[in-house]
């Protein structure tokens, strides 16, 4: 479209329609014809539109298995997304029990702390599991990793298991056991998680959340196009 349909179409005036679309292309939304008259998509669009449905294909393919998740549990049942150097939650299914865990939906958090963010980094590309434990690896609690050489052992053993779990880094009194959720290139772009008050994951509670964790994570991997086992690299 030019200018003056644009303008037409939303009752703007054309200055007014002119800046927005100048603002637009600069940020690639917007690309512009060779004769300078009409504005087209761009290619930030694509991208932008290409990432609403990863989420909505992450997020519809877990649903069902955090469904039967959180039934086997008893727990909040959460699948998160890896979002540049942070993780978002996606979604929960929160537990039935009167003391639970919920989580906030879209706020990002850092990657080095909790069962839910480790699980991806542990699974992470090399780059960005560098970049992280180069730091700054801020304490959310007492308990969080800050220690680059601890984080490194604890990613380790968390890509060799399959599994993480944490017991009040990211907030006090919480536990998680989260698995990554990978993409065909064996890397995550996700998690799954169960959670809930620490009290009620003793040791035996973890051992059998891992396994059911563990096993939901793949389930979703799987339909996500992942393969198989992540190569070494």
């Amino acid at each position: 479209m030019g200018v003056s349909e644009v303008s037409r179409r939303l009752g703007l005036s054309k200055a007014v329609v002119h800046r927005i679309l100048r603002s637009l292309v600069s940020r690639r939304l917007l690309a512009v014809d060779e004769g300078g008259g009409r504005y087209r998509l761009g290619p930030a669009a694509a991208t932008l539109g290409a990432r609403a449905l990863r989420d909505l294909d992450l997020r519809e393919n877990a649903l069902p298995v955090l469904r039967r998740l959180q039934g086997e549990t008893g727990e909040t049942a959460t699948v998160s997304e890896l979002v540049g150097v942070s993780r978002v939650y996606l979604d929960q299914i929160p537990s039935l029990q009167e003391i639970k865990m919920t989580v906030e939906i879209g706020r990002p958090f850092p990657l080095h702390a909790g069962a839910s963010s480790r699980a991806i980094l542990a699974s992470a590309p090399a780059d960005l599991r560098r970049q992280i434990i180069d730091g700054p690896l801020s304490a959310l609690t007492p308990k969080t990793i800050v220690d680059r050489g601890e984080l490194e052992a604890e990613l380790a053993r968390n890509a060799r298991e399959g599994v993480a779990a944490s017991f009040g880094e990211r907030q006090p009194g919480a536990a998680s056991v989260a698995a990554p959720l990978l993409a065909a290139d064996g890397h995550a772009i996700g998690s799954i998680s169960v959670c809930g008050p620490v009290d009620r994951f003793g040791e035996e509670t973890v051992r059998r959340l891992r396994s059911l964790v563990r096993d939901a994570s793949r389930e979703v991997s799987r339909k996500l196009g992942w393969q198989g086992e992540k190569e070494e690299e």
